[in-house]
């Protein structure tokens, strides 16, 4: 029996290689992203990022006045809220003292649920959190995921919980395998699967879509 999740995963990787994501040269650096990410373009979050100039550790940015910090994400916007949101993220990390390994040690289930307490960390923020920063196989989904779904399509139910499950029941559990599908249908909804106007005619999923063939 075919599995189209699948097939979707070895065309896109086949299409685009290994997009070798989360851009991010520590963990924490991949949390404080996860968060500036929230409802704003990857490029502003490189602005934001870039004014740390390097001061990626935890412990600066828990000590950090609040204004400074606003100052300092501004590009990201919503910054007011984001400062607290990484504030509290923060907080979350020093629990375990900022060491990753102490994290790694903990079931992912229990994880999920500390980071979905902590305001401003929703599904979304979380499972990338868990997946970039920690290497725990937990699915991420975005607009672009959602958007491929409704478009190819796949039964994956109407809401966040169920598409992550219905990915999770349907590829390897494996970090790479994780970590390239979410990047890989980013790209895809950045170059062909796009909001408006989709490039149809040239989508390297072809005439598999449905959204494809009723143009057709």
């Amino acid at each position: 029996m075919s599995n189209p999740f699948m097939e979707i995963y070895d065309t896109l990787l086949n299409h685009y290689g290994n997009p070798h994501w989360w851009p991010a040269d520590t963990p924490y650096e991949v949390m404080v992203g996860a968060v500036l990410t929230q409802n704003t373009a990857w490029t502003n979050v490189e602005k934001a990022l870039a004014n740390f100039a390097g001061s990626w550790k935890p412990c600066l940015i828990a000590s950090m006045p609040l204004d400074q910090l606003k100052l300092i994400i501004k590009p990201a916007g919503f910054f007011n809220q984001k400062a607290i949101y990484l504030k509290n993220i923060t907080s979350w990390f020093q629990t375990y003292h900022f060491d990753v390994s102490l994290v790694k040690q903990e079931p992912l289930a229990s994880l999920r649920k500390e980071l979905l307490s902590v305001k401003g960390i929703g599904p979304e923020t979380a499972d990338s959190i868990l997946l970039y920063a920690f290497d725990f196989p937990s699915f991420v989904v975005d607009a672009y995921t959602k958007r491929l779904c409704e478009r190819y399509p796949l039964k994956v139910g109407d809401n966040y919980e169920a598409v992550k499950h219905a990915f999770e029941q349907n590829i390897p559990r494996e970090i790479n395998v994780y970590n390239n599908y979410h990047a890989l249908i980013v790209l895809h909804g950045k170059y062909y699967c796009r909001k408006r106007r989709p490039l149809c005619e040239a989508c390297p999923l072809g005439g598999r879509c449905q959204n494809n063939q009723q143009k057709n």
